[in-house]
């Protein structure tokens, strides 16, 4: 039977057991990433080198793991702060309202929802992604990202009404 996570998280704190800590990775991997691929609206390469930090930082900072929430939640926070922390370092351009970007060439855009999650702001990219992309509930994505649950579902609204207003503009360009 393979432990669930709060007993690995165990086994690496209190035994420093890597082989523990290599299972809560393949457990996860795949949502981080997943995750952050979505936070790095398209950059594969970002995302998965952002991933390896997270995990890091996880590793490093894994007596902090308190237990209030799951350990999924704990990683896609610091995952998140990952993410911000990169884009405020690499190119604050990046936050950038969505109005305030050139629109992409409907030809290039063909209704790719990925090109579109590019519009938006980082903390409506982060809602939708976890709210959507990971299944999470309201309350807890809010948790998640350090913010009320009020302000959750107005990134998550805005965000798809933008996506919504997107990807109707472009299709409305490939039909004219």
């Amino acid at each position: 039977m393979i432990p669930d996570d709060r007993a690995l998280v165990a086994r690496v704190v209190d035994l420093d057991d890597r082989l523990a800590f290599g299972l809560l990775v393949q457990r996860h991997q795949s949502a981080v990433r997943g995750l952050l691929r979505r936070l790095c609206a398209g950059d594969d390469a970002t995302a998965d080198d952002l991933a390896q930090e997270v995990f890091l930082k996880a590793y490093r900072n894994l007596r902090r793991f308190r237990g209030e929430a799951r350990f999924s939640s704990w990683l896609y926070r610091i995952a998140y702060n990952t993410f911000v922390s990169h884009t405020r370092r690499v190119s604050p351009a990046v936050a950038r309202d969505a109005s305030q970007v050139a629109p992409i060439p409907p030809s290039l855009a063909r209704h790719d929802l990925n090109r579109a999650f590019e519009h938006l702001r980082p903390e409506e990219r982060a809602a939708l992604a976890l709210t959507f992309a990971r299944d999470l509930s309201h309350e807890e994505a809010a948790r998640i990202l350090e913010c009320p649950v009020g302000t959750l579902k107005t990134h998550v609204h805005r965000g798809k009404e933008k996506l919504r207003e997107l990807l109707a503009a472009w299709r409305d360009a490939e039909v004219a």
